[in-house]
């Protein structure tokens, strides 16, 4: 097991590339998990990440044989960037093996650092066996994106910076991919605070982490299915399940419609983009026991496309309850549309479109549907919509 020295001259290093990223105070998030929150901001850094502080430890310290045989990586995309940039820093020769889907502006910025991509499998472990099967072809040196020491200690860095800023932290809500963010952070820390709680946050769609503690074994999911993609690995890794065993105290699991909710709160109170992957720690803010606590949030990642940002926003109104679209069934004559329209403005609602059906419905020859989505204010203005339209005699049905 790595000691404090080591996390200590890992952070000389990174300290040559990283940017810094202090600590941002969330009322938001502090309101609603009853704790004081505060938010690591890592999709700041170089490269959108934290994964250059992993991959710059590593190949600084390799020695100028292993460097002169190029490098080879496999990556969901933010430690693609991150051996890319660190590379080219020191002028060495780097091949990233990526899956086919991974979003495009990861896969276009890692060649931008002069990296050569190879896109192959659905999920990071298709791409690692792709990566270690070009490895044996070519002699390549590997840099493991978690299974590493190296790594280990590079992405531990964090842990010393937080508790510098903010030495009385009670938690730290760490994302887990392969573990070997959480692997650094619980163990830097935990030497640094023996008392500070660790706590990983896992996709539901992608718990390899929780699912090895439950068994005390690593297991491999038979599937990694979530919007996370940059946490969609189905095998945790094996020196990080040793450091999660020893120093991490639980794991907390969130859905993907909780990412687009947390999605939503940073971009709106704190005008923060960040990837799907690097929200976990603050989906996981409303699943805490303790209340009254410093809780740092880490958010690790902030490489999203522009479709995806659109598209989280709007699934995360909808999932706040500040969209909603709903029908209602209404006599076929004159004057209905008005009366909803009267109903809506009654409540404060705006409508943002409509769509009138007179020929879908055949439930009731005299009857027509009428669809309606309407900006509202949360989920106690929705409940007063309907409510004010029942009293009137109408029923609404949900759609979204």
């Amino acid at each position: 097991m790595l000691e404090l020295k080591n996390f200590e001259e890992a952070k000389k290093r990174v300290d040559e590339v990283i940017l810094p990223t202090p600590l941002i105070y969330s009322p938001a998030f502090s309101k609603e998990s009853r704790n004081t929150v505060y938010i690591k901001p890592e999709n700041l850094q170089r490269t959108g990440a934290f994964k250059i502080r992993g991959a710059y430890n590593k190949i600084m310290k390799m020695d100028d044989e292993s460097k002169s045989r190029g490098l080879i990586a496999s990556s969901a995309g933010n430690h693609a960037q991150g051996v890319a940039y660190a590379a080219q820093q020191l002028g060495v020769k780097a091949t990233i093996v990526m899956p086919a889907h991974t979003p495009l502006i990861k896969v276009d910025a890692t060649k931008a650092l002069g990296a050569e991509v190879v896109l192959h499998g659905e999920v990071y472990d298709d791409a690692y066996n792709k990566a270690v099967e070009l490895q044996k072809e070519h002699g390549y040196t590997f840099v493991h994106p978690f299974d590493d020491e190296d790594v280990i200690e590079g992405q531990g860095t964090i842990a010393l910076e937080i508790l510098e800023e903010l030495p009385d932290t009670d938690i730290i809500l760490v994302p887990v991919g392969g573990g070997g963010l959480i692997s650094g952070i619980a163990c830097a820390a935990k030497l640094i605070k023996p008392t500070v709680k660790i706590i990983g946050v896992e996709p539901e769609g992608a718990a390899s982490a929780l699912a090895a503690i439950n068994e005390d074994r690593i297991v491999s999911l038979n599937e990694a299915v979530t919007i996370a993609d940059g946490t969609a690995v189905k095998t945790i890794g094996e020196k990080p399940f040793e450091y999660i065993k020893q120093y991490v105290d639980g794991i907390i699991t969130v859905s993907d419609y909780e990412l687009m909710d947390a999605f939503l709160v940073l971009v709106e109170k704190h005008k923060l983009v960040a990837e799907n992957s690097g929200i976990l720690s603050l989906a996981a803010l409303k699943k805490l026991n303790e209340k009254n606590k410093k809780v740092v949030s880490l958010v690790s990642g902030g490489n999203i496309d522009v479709l995806s940002i659109s598209s989280m926003i709007n699934k995360g109104l909808i999932e706040r309850g500040r969209i909603f679209s709903f029908s209602v069934q209404l006599p076929d004559i004159p004057g209905q549309l008005e009366k909803v329209a009267h109903l809506l403005n009654e409540c404060n609602a705006n409508v943002v479109a409509v769509d009138h059906n007179q020929f879908k419905n055949f439930a009731r020859f005299s009857e027509v549907e009428l669809r309606v989505t309407c900006e509202t204010n949360g989920e106690s203005h929705i409940d007063t919509i309907v409510e004010t339209f029942k009293q009137n005699g109408l029923e609404i049905h949900r759609v979204n």
